[in-house]
């Protein structure tokens, strides 16, 4: 399974008995929108809501954090996935927070996951079906999860990389270059804008096209190349909030990159801790 998919696809394959669709939008603190209330207003036909901030730990005060093995299991039962689900996300923007539910199957061993290309607003521009409501609850499933460690990094991994200078990783940021270089401030409240020493900008919405959907393989490769990615160095990618990061890595893999990290916690955990280095332009 491809880890993005086209409209075209999905519309022909909707209804499948193993396939599962889910909504997973998450907006910005600072975006007058409700992802939940609005997916009950117009969703893809038979989808459910992947929500970020409960599948996540909560027991932290950081925003929507991977949970445990053991919870992500227990919720995507609940919801109607099993080993043997394909699942496709897709978010209300077009391509901003599908990509972490993407990374979050992935996270825990399930390879059988994409992100729908353009989401929702090119799913209804070509007038494919969607419905309104509260949807049925879907029949329970069984889910077995396998966590791969490889694929994300806590604080203490991205301070290793920082004291040494790069050396360990590429730190790619997918937030605005405005936050990036502390010219512009974060959606969150008190949080400082700025970025981590040798991190690179990488702006999600560059990997983008005007339609939401992603560049071809070959233009991602090129991007990140012009960010000085690399077959040998490992990728740690960063945004937020660990969701828009994930756009990043879904683009790396397209690209033929080696698989990277996403850094879970990112800028909004670096920037509240008083100990870490924080560097504007």
């Amino acid at each position: 399974m491809d880890e993005l998919v086209s409209t075209e696809w999905l519309a022909a394959e909707l209804g499948s008995p193993d396939l599962v669709v889910f909504d997973a939008t998450k907006y910005l603190p600072n975006e007058p929108f409700d992802g939940r209330a609005k997916f009950r207003e117009a969703r893809i036909a038979g989808a459910r809501y992947f929500d970020i901030d409960e599948i996540a730990d909560p027991d932290t005060d950081l925003p929507h954090m991977a949970p445990t093995a053991g919870r992500f299991a227990r919720l995507m039962g609940a919801l109607g996935v099993s080993n043997a689900s394909r699942v496709v996300f897709y978010d209300q923007k077009g391509l901003a927070s599908a990509a972490r539910g993407w990374w979050l199957m992935r996270l825990f061993g399930h390879e059988r996951a994409a992100v729908l290309d353009g989401g929702l607003p090119k799913w209804v521009k070509e007038g494919r079906p969607t419905e309104a409501g509260e949807p049925p609850a879907p029949p329970p499933a069984h889910f077995v999860p396998d966590f791969q460690a490889e694929r994300i990094r806590g604080i203490g991994d991205v301070k290793r990389i920082v004291r040494q200078g790069g050396g360990g990783a590429l730190i790619l940021d997918a937030r605005a270059k405005g936050r990036f270089d502390g010219t512009a401030p974060e959606p969150r409240p008190d949080l400082p804008s700025g970025h981590m020493p040798g991190a690179v900008s990488l702006p999600y919405t560059e990997l983008l096209n005007p339609d939401q959907t992603m560049k071809d393989p070959t233009a991602l490769r090129r991007l990140f190349e012009g960010a000085g990615v690399t077959q040998e160095q490992p990728v740690v990618t960063s945004c937020g909030s660990g969701v828009t990061a994930c756009i990043l890595a879904l683009g790396l893999k397209r690209a033929g990159f080696p698989e990277a990290a996403v850094y879970d916690g990112s800028w909004t955990e670096w920037a509240s801790r008083p100990e870490t280095p924080k560097v504007t332009a």
